[in-house]
């Protein structure tokens, strides 16, 4: 599978990084928390259209901090998996070499130890003699200091898995702070929904949000033919997934959030994608949007929370929010912050 992953860059130490992932989930928690609970009685139409889009970007960016955490957890188990591996094999070759170095003290013993001195005076052969010990003493130190090395990188496994473990538990926390988030997030949305179903159909329909939170007015893109035949082929798999559900961090086949739609495509032309729309905003080379062929990723906001692909004829595919299926919206839908080539 070709790999479109951005080289990585000098950064935090992972400790560091896992306590500022917590810190943003926490972050998160408080500043929804802080939130309106939901649409007020009193409220218009257009305030609570207005507060609904605000909940959808929410859980947006919720979504996106739980694929990150959920990404980070996967590959320090694998970590984990890797660290108690070749602890077990370096404990195997130690205990490989106490036997040797047992059998060796075992001999010595029914000699009874005879003294080096001694045994040499006693040598038959005192050349014949020397040569042997000589080459046993430097087995010996050889031996001494293959366990020394074996022992050191012991303990450094030791110290690596531990560490590991603790980071794997600290990422937990954090996917378990963000549970508690999307499920607030959820809530508010519930509510915000049902008042805008209690509003008559007359008032209700011009609050689609297609139409409601970007702009209609930008110039569409020209080129109406895919980049590649992989962007061909990403662009067939999304469609072929409109009409499936919105899941909170899913990435196929059954359900997408907006990241997952996209990595899914792409992996079914046998491209593979980061799982964040942030990270998938870097796997490629930026166009405009005038520029925008069918199967590049358009970005939008500025932190990157959602994102989907352009399909052609000033339309993109993406999994638009909970509740929602895959589907087709116009290109303007949100602000767009940027488009990417794969």
């Amino acid at each position: 599978m070709v790999s479109h992953r951005r080289p990585s860059q000098p950064g935090p130490t992972r400790s560091a990084r896992v306590s500022v992932l917590s810190a943003a989930a926490a972050t998160a928690v408080a500043a929804l928390a802080a939130a309106p609970a939901g649409a007020e009685p009193h409220e218009t139409p257009e305030a609570a259209a207005a507060r609904v889009d605000q909940l959808y970007e929410q859980a947006e960016e919720a979504t996106e901090l739980y694929d990150s955490a959920t990404e980070r957890a996967e590959r320090l188990r694998t970590l984990v998996d890797q660290a108690q591996d070749s602890a077990a094999r370096g404990q195997d070759r130690i205990n490989r070499m106490r036997g040797a170095l047992g059998s060796a003290a075992s001999a010595q013993y029914r000699t009874g130890g005879i003294d080096p001195g001694l045994a040499l005076l006693l040598s038959s052969d005192p050349d014949n003699y020397l040569d042997k010990a000589s080459v046993l003493n430097r087995a010996g130190q050889r031996q001494s200091g293959v366990l020394r090395e074996l022992q050191q990188a012991q303990r450094k496994l030791g110290r690596e898995r531990m560490e590991a473990a603790r980071d794997l538990t600290e990422l937990e926390r954090s996917r378990a702070a963000v549970t508690r988030h999307k499920r607030t997030v959820e809530r508010k949305l519930a509510e915000a929904r049902r008042l805008l179903h209690s509003l008559p159909a007359a008032d209700r329909a011009p609050f689609g949000r297609a139409s409601r939170s970007g702009r209609q007015d930008l110039a569409l893109p020209t080129g109406g033919a895919p980049a590649s035949s992989r962007a061909a082929a990403a662009v067939l798999a999304a469609q072929r997934a409109v009409g499936r559900p919105y899941v909170w961090g899913a990435n196929g086949p059954s359900g997408f959030d907006c990241s997952g739609l996209t990595q899914w495509s792409y992996a079914q032309a046998g491209v593979g994608l980061p799982r964040t729309s942030q990270a998938q905003r870097d796997a490629g080379h930026r166009v405009t949007l005038s520029e925008a062929r069918p199967g590049d990723l358009v970005a939008y906001r500025d932190d990157a929370s959602h994102i989907g692909m352009y399909v052609g004829n000033g339309q993109v595919i993406h999994a638009p929010y909970p509740g929602a299926k895959v589907r087709y919206d116009p290109v303007g839908m949100m602000p767009v912050s940027s488009v990417t080539r794969v």
